[in-house]
């Protein structure tokens, strides 16, 4: 078994450190940090939410969870990337794109959602690949190869049991926000030669696909 896909290690907080971190982050007047790869909270399996927190302190944290993603900008945002090891992701992709490009990632908007531990499997054999970015891995990014279709399942703040199938950029989204709660950044499922800065992928590689770079950098 590689390092890359070893099983990350469960966190170890209980529900009362789980809920005094949850009431600091809402209380906090600014926008909650965004940690950092090296940080260990992105490398541990998130607490699954078995009602740490009570309904009240959960909405004011999707509430927070959503500004600190708009403000990043992001598509997403999981709990362990501000510091809560808990299974909680929000998403939102409603952001103006490319026609060209969005028409080649099937990339569609994506309202809200917020998904408290959520899963997903893929739904047959197609796959994708293109750049991939991360709020916790600030000034890169790399191709990943993804499931084009996934079917997802999580539990809503109210509640209640979802189920739903994703395609195209918002199963990327889905994919990426779910594989935090694991413990596992982007990188591990990426093109190691694909890795490049923002600065040389806005110069050389911002095209739709990434062939060009493939057959350049050599991946």
């Amino acid at each position: 078994m590689t390092p890359s896909t070893r099983p990350a290690p469960g966190s170890d907080w209980p529900a009362a450190r789980i809920a005094e971190a949850a009431a600091e982050i809402v209380a906090a007047e600014d926008h909650p940090p965004i940690v950092q790869a090296g940080h260990p909270v992105l490398r541990t399996r998130a607490v699954p939410f078995d009602g740490q927190l009570d309904a009240e302190l959960l909405a004011a944290l999707v509430v927070v969870m959503r500004r600190t993603m708009h403000a990043a900008p992001g598509v997403g945002l999981a709990a362990p990337q501000i510091g809560l090891p808990l299974q909680l992701a929000v998403l939102e992709d409603t952001w103006a794109a490319d026609e060209d490009v969005a028409r080649a990632r099937g990339r569609t908007p994506l309202p809200f959602l917020a998904m408290l531990n959520p899963a997903y499997i893929p739904l047959g054999d197609g796959r994708a690949e293109f750049f991939e970015g991360c709020l916790s891995v600030r000034g890169y990014t790399a191709v990943v190869r993804r499931a084009a279709r996934v079917g997802a399942r999580w539990t809503g703040p109210d509640g209640e049991a979802r189920t739903a199938e994703f395609g195209g950029w918002q199963a990327r989204i889905v994919q990426h926000e779910t594989d935090h709660l694991a413990g596992t950044l982007y990188l591990d499922k990426a093109e190691s030669r694909s890795l490049c800065s923002n600065d040389e992928y806005a110069a050389r590689w911002a095209h739709p696909t990434p062939e060009l770079a493939a057959r350049t950098l050599g991946f």
